[in-house]
């Protein structure tokens, strides 16, 4: 009889099957079968015996004794993105890039290959979801030429079949290779269809082994769900080396880069850019592009950001209407929606906003979204203002006012990191009234002194 080529894995328990099952047999969970390639039959026989795996045995090394091979990181030619890489593509390395549909994944790849291959480095461009043509359309837009050059001169195969893939890359030996998607490649010995668990890691699996033999720079473009998170199985993300996340609306021109995972560098970078007719536009200076249109009016506050180990000054803008629905509507953009629940409850109690009848709407103006806990303040300021109805004002009555700041639970505010960096990048931009932990230490005195005109700037505090 012959052996079966593929089995079935449980992804709850981990038990086998030679068929799928709707429920597993082990653990009588449904739908969690997953076809995988069936183990090659050993050639060591009697692995049952006692001390049959002697002979396996190897010898420990001191990590003192290892060797350590410094491999010089190949430049994409974009600042934003060598930064948050950590310096460039390290040769052998897998990159996941994931993002929504059409926020700019494949234009940024395209980009930077075609400054690779300016440079002299050897590309490859694998697409599974776009004709030679198409992309041929794409590159003349970022070239902004017709022939030649940039983008034109990176080598483009239109393939879903894996092996044909794997091939293509022992022959050519590419030094950066870009595949996109890697939801549409599909292993020939799985049944499954492409993108299903079971071909993503058959597929990442298998491209790493090329990869890290070769040493090939592989960036692999993924698709997300419709919750925003990486499409496939969770060991596509500790498989690979690097995740990138690319955020942004879409309706919106600022795009954010984030790592969110890096072997090779720190976790803590973003990168900035702007969306153009002619491709991505890097961003250096990103909080005047943001302060351009600070309104300054009630509900509107400036707070002073980290991204990674960059400052970045965004306006942060609250509106508080009364309801006829119950419960009141809380809507949050590019801010998460339990932190401004945790805001409104220490609002209500320890500053004498209540905003338990009213719909509250806060947004952070041109698509950025801001994870730490340093918006804080900046949301129960913004709230307190447009509650009021009283725009914050700096010492003298002049404004704009910035903050930042973590908010406790019973009413103070806690430090926040790399304050003397958020504090300058105030400065430079000519805000000086600045509301912190520094300057308040309760959300009280804060509110009372932004509200009232007698925020502390820098040099008096």
């Amino acid at each position: 009889m012959a052996r079966p080529t593929t089995v079935h894995i449980c992804s709850a328990c981990g038990s086998s099957s030679a068929r799928w099952h709707g429920r597993c047999p082990g653990c009588q969970a449904w739908n969690t079968l997953v076809e995988e390639r069936a183990p090659a039959p050993s050639a060591r026989g009697g692995r049952g015996r006692a001390g049959a795996g002697a002979g396996l045995a190897r010898k420990p090394v001191l990590l003192a004794d290892v060797s350590t091979v410094q491999l010089p990181r190949l430049q994409t030619g974009i600042g934003e993105l060598d930064r948050v890489l950590g310096g460039g593509l390290v040769p052998g390395s897998l990159v996941l890039i994931g993002g929504s549909p059409g926020i700019g994944k494949s234009t940024l790849t395209n980009m930077a290959l075609g400054n690779l291959a300016a440079a002299g480095r050897r590309t490859l461009y694998i697409s599974g979801e776009e004709s030679a043509a198409q992309i041929r359309l794409r590159a003349e837009r970022l070239t902004g030429a017709a022939d030649g050059g940039g983008a034109l001169a990176v080598p483009v195969l239109t393939e879903t079949d894996l092996d044909v893939v794997l091939a293509t890359l022992e022959a050519e030996r590419p030094e950066v290779c870009v595949i996109d998607s890697v939801q549409t490649l599909h292993a020939g010995e799985l049944s499954g269809a492409p993108g299903s668990v079971g071909q993503v890691r058959e597929v990442a699996g298998r491209i790493m082994q090329v990869a890290k033999a070769a040493g090939i720079a592989v960036l692999l473009v993924g698709h997300v769900t419709k919750e925003g998170a990486l499409a496939g199985p969770r060991v596509l993300e500790h498989l690979v080396d690097c995740v990138l996340q690319f955020e942004g609306e879409r309706e919106r021109t600022y795009r954010t880069l984030r790592a969110l995972k890096n072997r090779f560098g720190s976790c803590n970078e973003a990168g900035v850019f702007e969306m153009r007719q002619s491709g991505l536009v890097e961003v250096l200076d990103a909080s005047a592009r943001f302060l351009a249109e600070a309104t300054g009016k009630p509900g509107s506050v400036v707070l002073a950001a980290m991204e990674g180990t960059r400052p970045l000054l965004v306006e942060v803008q609250a509106l508080v209407s009364p309801s006829e629905l119950v419960p009141p509507r809380r809507v949050v953009n590019g801010l998460d929606r339990n932190r401004l629940a945790l805001v409104l409850a220490v609002l209500g109690r320890h500053a004498g906003v209540g905003v338990g009848s009213a719909d509250v709407f806060v947004n952070v103006v041109g698509g950025v979204r801001v994870d730490e806990p340093g918006a804080d303040l900046a949301i129960a300021l913004a709230v307190a203002s447009a509650s009021r109805g009283v725009a914050l004002r700096g010492a003298g009555g002049a404004g704009p006012v910035a903050c930042f700041g973590e908010l406790g639970l019973t009413g103070e505010l806690r430090s926040t990191a790399h304050p003397d960096r958020r504090l300058r990048e105030a400065e430079k931009f000519g805000l000086r009234d600045v509301v912190s932990p520094q300057t308040a230490p309760t959300l009280r005195s804060a509110l009372n002194a932004a509200l009232h005109g007698e925020v502390a700037g820098r040099a008096a505090a």
